[in-house]
């Protein structure tokens, strides 16, 4: 869609387009709401910003739809189909590294009491493991700064496919 279309679609389906790349109501809002943009790069910004100071409530909305790495979204039809694109690196063909990556989400989970988030699109699975391997050595703090900017990288990635 264009950003022209976007700009004047009415506020319901807006709000649709815009839960499928961050289900997160205050964000959708204030994205949605910011309309008419002059531009993508005003877009972003906005939609940038808005996602850059999440509460915990919102942080627990936003990766509750999230699906673990190498499983496949059960969330609404829109936001499925953009995780699965996003995840199209993650070979579940590899037995040993989907075993890695299941063993590392559970430790993960144990220890941040959260999904591990990172933004899937363009990375393999070899390369989605280390990270996760990193990040599990981060304290709380960091790990949830580092978790708040995979969700505005993921938002901001869906957005680029939504409005184009």
């Amino acid at each position: 869609m264009t950003l022209e279309a976007f700009n004047s679609l009415p506020p319901a389906e807006a709000d649709e387009r815009l839960s499928a790349c961050l289900p997160v109501r205050r964000w959708v809002t204030e994205v949605r709401d910011g309309r008419p943009y002059a531009g993508w790069r005003a877009l972003e910004a906005t939609a940038e910003a808005a996602a850059g100071h999440l509460s915990e409530e919102e942080l627990a909305a936003a990766l509750a739809g999230h699906p673990r790495i190498g499983e496949r979204a059960s969330s609404p039809r829109h936001q499925a189909d953009l995780s699965a694109r996003e995840q199209s690196g993650v070979d579940p063909a590899d037995e040993e590294v989907a075993a890695e990556l299941a063993a590392g989400n559970a430790a993960y989970e144990d220890r941040f009491g959260r999904v591990f988030l990172i933004r899937a699109a363009g990375r393999s699975a070899p390369e989605i493991l280390t990270e996760l391997r990193r990040r599990l050595g981060n304290d709380d703090e960091t790990e949830r700064r580092e978790t708040v900017a995979q969700l505005r990288d993921i938002a901001l990635h869906r957005l680029r496919q939504v409005v184009s």
